[in-house]
């Protein structure tokens, strides 16, 4: 099966190296200096890839939720809504982080939360797009994200499997390429055994496509584990300081960690190699000096007719047969003697033939 999915330029399948999202999200706490900080982080420890979250909380919330109390140390505003308010980036700020990903050479790209938030991403000329696990019932967004034409990255986090079904066909529907992102909307994740990355293996069984991870868990392990798993798209949530005040700090990895990430996902790609079991260069020291060769248990005259009791098996295993020959020397003559230790080889056995 060919999964294969083009992403601002890079290829995407199984043979690729994994595909690494930094999800800055809204960690940027609404500042646009704080933004391009992390976008200038995220390049130096080795994303490909940088993803924010635009919402308009007048049209995405309702009255009663948007003017709710939101106290509490991470609240930004006195009622939900105004929180949300204070966490968005605006349009112009946008198109600012694009332009400075074009300098930095990292991709930018975003999730939209409603309609309009989507179109305006659009307009500003994203690559492709992500769609949150909580949208993934949402039919509307779905489509119209879709009517755009450009690939589609599908978080399933709070889904069952009818449920990541009819949200890929929707977006197959468009005829758009699609990723499925297995993901536990929990933030942070706690309980590994909520992250259900065998459902990896599930989503390529199911999907003609490209499968990832969406990681909320605060380690840099399991990634890993998704890589092997035939995840090739990681993200993964990001930020300068995890003490810092907002919603998704704590469910996040700080540089240095992220780093750490991406160079072992690097080194995973290199170590799955190619299937194809061969003897490699590098262990052929080892073998010889440590595997074993046919010799002469003791001195043995020409003539001779080899039997079990003629031959050990030591080291090193150069110069001479492997052990895995010996049934193939036992009952043939020798055409000269052997002195203890001496190796055998096929060209001093007489052919069976000639044999006494």
């Amino acid at each position: 099966m060919d999964r294969s999915l083009m992403l601002d330029g890079f290829v995407v399948n199984d043979n690729a190296p994994c595909y690494l999202v930094a999800e800055i999200g809204l960690n940027h706490q609404g500042s646009r200096d704080t933004a391009l900080k992390l976008m200038d982080a995220a390049k130096a420890s080795g994303a490909h890839a940088v993803k924010f979250q635009k919402r308009d909380p007048r049209k995405l919330l309702t009255r009663e939720f948007y003017d709710a109390p939101y106290p509490g140390e991470h609240s930004l505003g006195a009622t939900y809504g105004e929180h949300r308010e204070a966490l968005e980036l605006s349009a112009e700020d946008y198109e600012a982080l694009i332009e400075h990903g074009r300098e930095l050479g990292i991709t930018v790209f975003a999730t939209p939360f409603d309609e309009p938030s989507a179109d305006l991403l659009n307009e500003l000329g994203m690559p492709f797009f992500k769609i949150a696990s909580a949208d993934l019932r949402n039919r509307p967004l779905q489509k119209r994200i879709a009517s755009f034409g450009k690939p589609v990255i599908l978080s399933t986090g709070g889904g069952s499997m009818d449920d990541v079904r009819r949200a890929y066909g929707a977006l197959a529907a468009g005829h758009v390429p699609v990723a499925i992102l297995q993901c536990t909307a929990c933030y942070p994740v706690r309980d590994l055994t909520s992250m259900n990355l065998r459902v990896i293996e599930s989503y390529r069984r199911v999907f003609p496509c490209v499968v990832g991870l969406s990681d909320h868990e605060c380690g840099v392990a399991l990634p890993l584990v998704a890589y092997g798993l035939g995840a090739r798209i990681v993200e993964k949530h990001f930020t300068l300081d995890r003490t810092m005040r907002g919603p998704d700090h704590k469910a996040s990895i700080e540089p240095a960690e992220f780093a750490a990430l991406a160079r072992s996902l690097r080194d995973a790609h290199e170590a799955l190699g190619s299937g194809i079991k061969l003897p490699q260069q590098c262990e052929e020291p080892a073998m010889e000096k440590l595997s074993k060769k046919i010799v002469a248990a003791r001195d043995l005259p020409a003539g001779h007719v080899i039997g079990l009791d003629d031959l050990a098996y030591k080291s090193p295993g150069n110069g001479g047969l492997p052990p895995v020959h010996a049934d193939a020397v036992l009952g043939r003559a020798l055409t000269r003697t052997l002195v203890m230790d001496d190796a055998v080889t096929f060209d001093m056995l007489a052919p069976p033939s000639e044999e006494a």
